[in-house]
């Protein structure tokens, strides 16, 4: 089998093309990515040289490159995306390009293709913010920022492909995702190394803020549970109940970092920032999928690899870099 993986250079791609590449060395695992900020080639040095393993540079909104490497593809895991809020928010149109007519593009192509399967890796933003309860999987899309709005615009054209074509795809909706080669613009990445690096961490508003994480390998194995036995046309949710505000899991950094509270400071928060996410997870878990790694397991896992690569993210912190 050869699957396509998008945007495989990035995080949560990286650590999701390593998963497959190590699990299935009898399928053919291409790894396509633009190379922006965030997608760093490096962060699969440990199987570059392997058979199965191949890395194309390229963007998911050019159509003719897609359509050259998308003949004989079987699979897509379509994990491409500008995913920063804040950015979004500075500059929306790029998320637009990105995330919405690059899902388009791809989709074009992929059908013109005859793909067989496509698993497409939305998030758990696209309902908006909840204050008591969980998501499910037929809750109305409800975003609140550029970011989201993107997301669920891809969405939108994912279904009128599946509807109007008979495109066989299946969408993921995650929490927050945390781990190893995160870009340290995301709070748990950032706060570590800010910390690490003596400096303060920075809270938007008042702390209270309420996210839900899932460590990334739990991640990956939930995408791959459900591109195995996923079913076409389905959406899934992919979360924990491992939440806790910003202020909780600064202060729990700190402690785990040997620092004390006058290393937290109060930034001015965003224009409009989401209370609290939080999706239910039992249509995946019914598939099988079991959270492996608690919060703290995870956390202390990052934490151990931020401490051992300096030399990953030192030329990559950047001061004004913000939390999402």
């Amino acid at each position: 089998m050869k699957i396509l993986i998008t945007g495989g250079a990035g995080f949560i791609g990286s650590n999701f093309v390593r998963f497959m590449v190590n699990k299935y060395p009898e399928h053919s695992i291409i790894n396509y990515d633009k190379l922006t900020y965030a997608g760093d080639i490096s962060n699969l040095k440990d199987v570059e040289k392997k058979k199965n393993y191949r890395f194309v540079k390229g963007d998911v909104c050019d159509f003719g490159l897609l359509m050259k490497l998308l003949k004989g593809i079987d699979c897509i895991i379509h994990l491409a995306a500008e995913s920063h809020v804040d950015n979004s928010i500075g500059n929306s149109l790029i998320f637009t390009m990105s995330n919405t007519y690059g899902t388009h593009v791809l989709l074009e192509a992929a059908r013109l293709n005859k793909v067989k399967k496509i698993v497409h890796i939305s998030t758990d933003e696209v309902y908006g913010d909840i204050e008591k309860g969980s998501f499910k999987e037929d809750s109305v899309l409800n975003p609140n920022n550029p970011y989201s709005a993107s997301k669920a615009g891809a969405e939108m054209i994912i279904r009128s492909y599946h509807k109007t074509y008979g495109l066989p795809i299946v969408i993921v909706r995650g929490n927050n995702v945390f781990g190893p080669f995160q870009y340290p613009e995301k709070i748990i990445s950032k706060f570590i190394i800010s910390l690490l690096e003596g400096r303060k961490v920075t809270l938007h508003g008042d702390g209270s803020n309420i996210r839900t994480y899932i460590y990334v390998d739990d991640f990956s194995n939930a995408v791959d549970i459900v591109f195995n036995k996923g079913k076409i046309g389905e959406i899934y949710n992919i979360g924990t109940s491992d939440e806790i505000s910003n202020m909780g899991l600064g202060r729990l950094l700190i402690k785990k970092l040997g620092k004390g509270e006058s290393c937290i400071e109060f930034v001015k928060d965003r224009p409009f920032n989401d209370k609290r996410y939080s999706v239910d997870a039992g249509k995946l878990m019914a598939l099988g999928w079991k959270q492996k790694y608690s919060f703290e397991d995870g956390l202390d896992k990052t934490i151990s690899w931020y401490k051992g690569n300096k030399w990953w993210w030192k030329n990559k912190i950047n001061n004004q870099l913000h939390v999402k």
